[in-house]
């Protein structure tokens, strides 16, 4: 067997160190690295079915023009044209790059050369504008440069873990573990967020308070630490600017039951967590998406940020506030200029920073000030002033809020250029030109992951087809511009150099991100690079700040009025992840183990709210909002707040006919961060009726989406499943099954019609509809897929005698059920997670699903009581 290769995962983040052993052709083995310092060795779900996702399926493997195949050279002769001719007719900001955390930190520092320093515009954005962008502004406003100062070694030092807006079990579930280990031995958790999570189910605290209430909540809390003395007046004075005023402004109305009618949280749970936190000098208060997707973000991770800087519980061990971003290169986006709003190297806008770039790259054309945020960009688009846009790695037409005007910006986009993986996707369907970009497995370069902790990607498989690195492709066209010296690369190790350089360039210190030792070493030491943290290991321990005086801000920020429900928009809608798919779903949907924890699209809605609203659980519902709607699964679920509803974001025009929440979101953002706040939408829901339910599966692809009102596609072991339903014919269904003998089996009195296409002695495809009867469990059904020959009972939907069935998957890395969980409590009297792992082996690998067992056990032993 070949050697493992070190790696770095491609998910969030986190940023975990991966060995994979090259087992086939386009097969891998996963396993965590233990020597790496994110995560030691272990990984979550997705991680480990890293090897599910690297098959060729669905791959864009060649340059494409419109529907035609095309050389590269032609290609990328067209692009380079096409964006030479528009920048001289309409100049330098009519064209924009639109770009991904996805991304190496090669490819983004490639691209973001071409647009601000050669091109001359800063209209190059990316998709981490849409997750972290809010915790940036923050930083930068209170440090002087977006630094995050925590790392995950701090958290083994935490007496106090303050969650805020994160369901970390789900959403980074490697560090959750760290927490949950920390927490066994004594320290205390907290977690703030609107959603009874599964985070929140284990915690010591919930605190579900009213979105968009944070900055009430954490202002009260600093007001509550002054009065209690846990202010540190020393720190303050040395190290911190505080502003004139700032205190006067904070006693207005953040007493402890003003905040409490605010957040809509019991004055006795406010009052605990409070005393808690000033009692607690060691607190780390990690804060995500629930924080930063809001058109306050900015300014909510300023009241975090306030708190940590006025109690001192900065700089030091297990005392920080500690932004967990959300992509594999979010931060590496960040270092290199990714975001419209900043240069290159940490580095803004200002005249000496223009001209040190315009030295240091030999640039023509620095631009002058920052680009099109996210939104703007595309609303730009729309209007007529963006004329070429170029997509890489990234899917707005799905990811973007407001996704439907998105979409009509694309289609009237005069020409639109997609590099990506992925063949067919929602935005690759409006591009002019299409380049086939290399996968993660094929890539070769770094990642700079939540703590700083700079990792090396690195190649597993030789590149397919005609694909390329995402560096080369934007540098040939950079070439074909004209530029050809400033773009002479010639492989990953000579941009990395150069980033590397570019970071120590005339800096004496004044810029805190720097690359000192990492600038000189030859291709050998690229290839062998470790994982390392770039500013060390106490960021701040010294008191100094990045700013022109070396304080750091406290940044006077006041709650702003809630609005209150709609008439017509009677609930507010909230979105987020699942704990096993990823973004958009190209990837992680390939995997079949992935799909089992959540196999649809689901609305969350509270018991109380679905019988007032006349919804059903598992039954259909559409849910509407200002700027459009959409079908979800209804799901009940007492952890919403009353009047809430909630949405997963992955399902894509390609995987579903309902769960597109990107139609559903308003474009409006934070005033400084230009991030979209996607949690808080004014919305309503109603119930569907269908006539008809039922499945399709199939060892192939369907050749389109089933024509039905509810349609999501589920990956299975050795084909596709597709959950259908509607009111019109169902027998236009039958028309997507393939060619082979039928067998059939009618059942007029229940409306149940069941078919069974046979190719080779083996199951091709089979279609089970009912219009009131019941439809099999599908795990038999599927393992048919695979099986050698046709079962006699196939259209009975079930196995000769006596069938086990496993219940819903709750572990997905050993693809645990419920009912095989409860079997082994029950039939083994186990009484604790560690005893379910050891019985059966869930919860033993990412531990993702630790919460859903700790609350089983609780139900189990309620029941048995």
């Amino acid at each position: 067997m070949a050697d493992a290769i070190r790696t770095t995962c491609a998910y969030c983040g986190v940023g975990c160190g991966i060995r994979a052993t090259v087992t086939g052709e386009r097969s891998l083995e996963i396993a965590g690295d233990p020597d790496h310092p994110a995560n030691h060795g272990r990984l979550c779900s997705k991680g480990t079915h890293l090897g599910e996702t690297v098959g060729l399926e669905g791959r864009l493997l060649h340059p494409m023009i419109g529907k035609k195949r095309a050389s590269w050279d032609k290609a990328l002769d067209l692009v380079a044209k096409k964006f030479r001719d528009t920048i001289a007719r309409h100049g330098p900001n009519s064209v924009a790059f639109y770009v991904s955390g996805q991304l190496l930190t090669e490819d983004y520092y490639v691209a973001n050369k071409l647009m601000k320093g050669f091109i001359g515009s800063a209209n190059i954005d990316t998709n981490s504008r849409l997750c972290m962008s809010s915790a940036v502004a923050a930083h930068t406003r209170a440090f002087g440069e977006d630094i995050v100062p925590a790392t995950y070694d701090d958290l083994d030092a935490a007496d106090l873990i303050v969650l805020v807006g994160s369901n970390t079990a789900w959403c980074h579930p490697i560090v959750y573990q760290r927490i949950r280990a920390r927490c066994d031995a004594g320290a205390k958790l907290v977690v703030i967020d609107p959603r009874r999570t599964e985070t929140a189910e284990e915690a010591d605290l919930h605190l579900a308070l009213r979105p968009g209430s944070d900055v009430a909540l954490m202002n009260g809390l600093l007001q509550h630490c002054r009065e209690a003395g846990v202010v540190d007046d020393a720190y303050l004075a040395a190290h911190v600017a505080v502003p004139q005023d700032f205190w006067d402004q904070l006693g207005e109305g953040n007493d402890l039951w003003s905040v409490a009618r605010t957040c809509d949280v019991p004055v006795a749970d406010l009052r605990h967590f409070y005393e808690l936190f000033a009692a607690t000098p060691r607190t780390i208060t990690l804060f995500s998406q629930g924080v930063n997707q809001s058109t306050i973000g900015t300014d909510q991770g300023n009241a975090i940020l306030n708190l940590h800087l006025a109690t001192g519980r900065i700089g030091k061990p297990g005392a920080a506030p500690f932004s967990i971003t959300g992509q594999p290169n979010a931060m590496g986006g960040r270092e290199v200029g990714g975001l419209a709003s900043t240069l290159a190297a940490h580095m803004d806008f200002a005249d000496d920073n223009r001209e040190r770039i315009a030295r240091f790259w030999a640039a023509p054309a620095v631009a002058e000030k920052p680009g099109l945020k996210a939104v703007d960009l595309f609303r730009s688009i729309g209007e007529g002033r963006i004329k070429a846009l170029w997509v890489m790695a990234t899917n707005p037409a799905v990811s973007m809020p407001d996704a439907g005007r998105v979409r009509e910006a694309l289609a009237a986009c005069p020409f639109v250029v997609v590099s990506d993986v992925i063949e067919e996707t929602d935005t690759g369907a409006f591009a002019h030109v299409r380049l086939p970009a290399a996968a993660w497995g094929e890539k070769d370069g770094t990642v700079t992951n939540s703590d700083r902790t700079v990792s090396r990607q690195r190649a597993l498989f030789p590149l397919p087809g005609e694909a390329m690195p995402d560096w080369w492709i934007v540098k040939e066209v950079a070439r074909r511009m004209g530029w050809k010296n400033a773009f002479a690369y010639d492989r990953p190790a000579d941009i990395w150099r150069e980033h590397c350089r570019l970071s120590t360039y005339e800096n004496d210190g004044a810029r805190f991100f720097a690359l000192p030792g990492a600038a000189h070493g030859g291709n050998a030491a690229y290839d062998a690079m470790e994982p390392f943290r770039w500013g060390g290991e106490q960021m701040f321990a010294d008191g100094r700040y990045p700013t022109e005086d070396g304080r750091a801000r406290l940044i006077a920020v006041a709650q702003k009025p809630l609005p209150e429900p709609l008439e017509k928009w009677p609930l507010t809608l909230n979105t987020g992840r699942y704990r096993d798919q990823w973004h958009t779903m190209t990837r992680t949907g390939l995997a079949p183990k992935l799909a089992r924890h959540r196999e649809e699209p689901l609305v969350e809605v509270h018991p109380a709210d679905a019988e007032r609203l006349g919804l059903a659980d598992g039954g259909l519902a559409r849910v509407s909002t200002p700027q459009g709607d959409s079908i979800f699964r209804v799901a009940l679920h007492d952890g919403q707040r009353r009047g809430e509803l909630f949405v997963p974001i992955h399902w894509t025009d390609r995987t579903s006919s309902g769960g597109r929440t990107g139609l559903l979101t308003r474009p409006l953002v934070d005033p400084i961060s230009g991030q979209p706040g996607f949690k808080r939408t004014p919305a309503a829901i109603e119930p569907v009726a269908v006539r008809w339910r039922g499945f399709i599966l199939s060892r192939g692809e369907l050749a389109e989406r089933p024509p039905c009102l509810w349609a999501t596609r589920v990956a299975v072991p050795s084909g596709v499943m597709w959950e259908v339903a509607g009111n019109g014919d169902p027998k236009r269904l039958e028309t997507l099954l393939p060619a082979g003998q039928r067998i059939e089996a009618v059942d007029a009195g229940r409306g149940t019609r069941r078919v069974a296409v046979i190719a080779n002695d083996r199951l091709a495809a089979a279609l089970f509809l009912t219009e009131n009867g019941e439809l099999p469990p599908r795990d038999w059904l599927i393992a048919q897929l695979s099986a050698p020959q046709v079962a006699p009972t196939l259209l009975a939907g079930r196995a000769p005698g006596v069938q086990a069935d496993r219940g819903p998957i709750i572990c997905s890395c050993f693809d645990v059920g419920l009912k095989t969980i409860v079997a082994a409590i029950r039939d083994q009297g186990l009484a604790d997670v560690a005893a379910i792992g050891n019985a059966i082996g869930a919860g033993t690998n990412c531990g993702s699903c630790r919460p859903a067992l700790a609350r089983i056990l609780t139900e189990e032993t309620s029941h048995a009581a």
